[in-house]
């Protein structure tokens, strides 16, 4: 489905009106999967920049397809060794690094030729069985790690709280920012990246800088 203009508008105008009610601004991350060339094509007609792909030949096939337009890649799903190259050399973001060995893979992938990659530290800050991101206490030496190399840029976190009432992830919220104000007093960082469709404003409200957003964009997913 094709984001139509009136959809764009109104999200941008919720999160303009949470930001102005919480911590400050927070961007838009438009999240694509399982969304045609097409849809990311109106989108990026209508302004929006930054696209948000969870998989990684999916996302190569689209930005192949729209090679003609600046827009700015972010991968976001789980990382896995094999595909760090691919995504070291096409992707301007990644946002689910949790682990040290994918760190000296992405190091280690990234052209010479390239900025530096931009880096978010995935944490699990609710030790949720099954998913992605690393301990809270393992936030300060993979931030460390990543910081080191010249070819990777450390931009903060990312957190995905897990589906509970409202309260629940507020709390989950407010604790990954606690750790993200921890990070910022040793490094230079700017990006919260926290919050989709369902609760991206409650994201706002506890600081996130940015919001991963599909559903409320595109619609439900075929």
């Amino acid at each position: 489905m094709h984001a139509p203009e009136n959809a764009f508008q109104a999200l941008l105008g919720r999160i303009a009106t949470a930001a102005a009610g919480g911590r400050g601004e927070a961007r838009l991350l438009a999240v694509s999967k399982g969304q045609p060339a097409s849809a990311i094509r109106g989108l990026a007609g209508l302004g929006q920049r930054a696209f948000g792909e969870n998989y990684v030949q999916e996302a190569l096939a689209k930005m192949d397809a729209l090679a003609d337009l600046a827009l700015e890649w972010h991968f976001i799903g789980r990382l896995q060794s094999n595909k760090c190259r691919e995504v070291a050399t096409r992707f301007d973001w990644v946002q689910s690094v949790d682990r040290p060995r994918l760190v000296e893979a992405l190091a280690r992938s990234r052209p010479d030729g390239m900025p530096p990659l931009d880096v978010l530290v995935q944490v699990n800050v609710e030790g949720e069985a099954g998913k992605g991101g690393c301990a809270p206490s393992d936030v300060a030496s993979l931030a460390a790690a990543i910081a080191a190399r010249p070819n990777l840029r450390l931009r903060g976190l990312m957190a995905i709280p897990m589906p509970a009432g409202m309260a629940q992830r507020r709390q989950a919220f407010a604790a990954v920012r606690g750790l993200f104000e921890d990070l910022r007093r040793r490094h230079d960082i700017d990006t919260l990246s926290m919050g989709m469709s369902d609760d991206f404003e409650a994201a706002i409200a506890e600081g996130a800088t940015m919001v991963r957003i599909g559903t409320a964009l595109f619609g439900p997913r075929s």
